[in-house]
């Protein structure tokens, strides 16, 4: 999903392993499963006979390590590495991770996926208390509450300043004798554990780079967990007993790959129940059911399964388009659908088509598609969306975090059928997704972050409060 059509990003993805000793290697297999969580910069650092080293740029992962002999350099037998899509810092190459820390009395690296809410508080309490930040990423906070805790030993220090920060979270530390991974208290983020066949162990935020290595999987990371590896296996603590399970649901609406697990409910088979049960809520009389390309052709599939409407090919997405960040202008993203999209009209042509697509934000997308469907020769274009209207902004590591970018904040359903263009538009139901996914957790919402539809945020909003409430009273108008 590297060039998807959506202003809808992730921030990104964490990969790490202990005891192999090309663990440079793997950690760029292990990453490159993870490019669709984030293309704007990538980094790895190795740990060789407790020397730590690291190389990070700016690009897809295969830009950065180009150069064969990058990877060859960082000889190690345990290394992690980081994929990044910025939410919190600007896009410089300070701000690519995993940082490299290097103290008096060792180093250790640092690499996060996610968003704090209350960021910008502690940076100002750490500043005013001394503290130098080097970059302007949310993540470099975490090693000063770290190197400032009183407690005995890195891991009770590492615990503290984890039951400090707030939000969502999943990090990974490589020192010169463990590596370990923490997750947040409500589990927004997936991460998971895995051992390949030689013994050693991997930290995935998806596990479908379990698969790719051929490594097995072991357990997900659950709220408020540490995993701490090292040459004696591996083991989990809590820092924290104030746990309650809010796993993004828009992890598996739109952001992981179809063949991930995420507390063991299959992302596609989740995708596809969307459109099944879409398609109970929502039917129309049509000729044929369109998927938009990539991560919308499970739920597509599942409507055409469960309405008996035949699924087609109407929309071919091309694989070869060069790599591009969301445009500034909305005349630049309309032109960036027709390069990426074109309708087929062959297919389309006199025929009344359900589009079905996995979300819908800003409907600029969804507008040229409808378009592009229609100068192909569609006779009627009905929307379909695999999700609920998505009308409240995300704190927890997605950049959205203004209802000004979300048409279902400004505008009915009706409306945004005007908007796009569509002969009729209809969205999946809250408990219809939640059924779909099939979680069983003892939580609200069976365990899911509904937030972005329905304003419920599983934890308080910290800095990001008074903005919040303020963005509640305005009105943007979409054209």
């Amino acid at each position: 999903m590297p060039n998807e059509v959506k202003s809808l990003n992730e921030e990104c993805g964490i990969f790490g392993i202990w005891g192999h000793p090309d663990a440079a290697q793997v950690t760029y297999f292990g990453l490159h499963s993870l490019q669709h969580r984030g293309q704007e910069g990538a980094g790895i650092v190795v740990n060789k006979n407790r020397n730590l080293k690291g190389y990070r740029g700016l690009g897809l992962l295969s830009e950065v390590f180009k150069d064969d002999q990058i990877l060859t350099s960082l000889s190690g037998n345990s290394a992690i590495g980081h994929v990044r899509y910025a939410t919190a810092g600007n896009s410089s190459i300070e701000n690519i991770q995993p940082f490299l820390f290097e103290f008096y009395d060792g180093a250790c690296a640092l690499a996060h996926n996610g968003n704090l809410t209350n960021a910008k508080s502690l940076r100002k309490e750490l500043e005013r208390a001394g503290a130098i930040f080097h970059s302007t990423s949310d993540t470099e906070i975490l090693m000063h509450l770290i190197r400032q805790s009183k407690q005995a030993t890195f891991i009770e220090r590492l615990k503290e300043s984890l039951r400090t920060v707030q939000g969502g979270f999943a990090y990974l530390l490589l020192t010169e004798t463990v590596m370990i991974a923490a997750l947040d208290p409500n589990a927004f983020r997936p991460l998971s554990i895995g051992q390949m066949k030689n013994g050693s162990f991997v930290i995935t935020s998806e596990t479908c780079a379990l698969e790719v290595l051929g490594a097995s999987y072991v357990q997900d990371v659950g709220p408020g967990e540490v995993v701490i590896i090292d040459d004696a296996g591996y083991r989990i603590e809590s820092y924290t007993d104030q746990t309650q399970y809010s796993i993004c649901s828009m992890e598996y609406i739109y952001f992981a790959r179809p063949d991930s697990n995420i507390a063991g409910v299959n992302v596609h088979t989740a995708r596809k129940n969307m459109g099944k049960h879409l398609a109970k809520e929502a039917p129309v009389a049509a000729d044929m059911v369109v998927g938009v390309p990539n991560s919308s052709l499970s739920a597509a599939s599942g409507y055409a399964e469960e309405s008996g409407i035949p699924y087609e090919m109407g929309l071919v997405k091309n694989q070869y388009i060069a790599r591009t960040f969301i445009q500034p202008t909305q005349e630049l993203r309309e032109q960036g659908v027709r390069m990426k999209l074109s309708a087929v009209r062959g297919v389309v042509e006199g025929k009344r088509v359900i589009m079905v697509d996995d979300s819908l934000v800003r409907g600029t997308t969804s507008r040229r598609i409808v378009q592009l469907l229609k100068e192909a020769g569609a006779k009627e274009v009905h929307v379909r969306i695999a999700s609920p209207p998505l009308k409240f902004p995300c704190f927890y590591g997605i950049d959205i975090q203004s209802r000004k970018e979300l048409i279902a904040a400004n505008h009915s359903i009706g409306e945004i059928k005007q908007l796009i263009g569509a002969d009729s538009l209809e969205f999946l139901s809250e408990e219809g997704l939640i059924d779909a996914i099939g979680l069983n957790f003892d939580a609200p919402y069976s365990g899911l972050c509904m937030a972005y539809f329905n304003g419920d945020y599983p934890t308080p909003l910290y800095d990001y409060e008074e903005d919040y409430q303020s963005s509640l009273k305005e009105k943007i108008s979409f054209v």
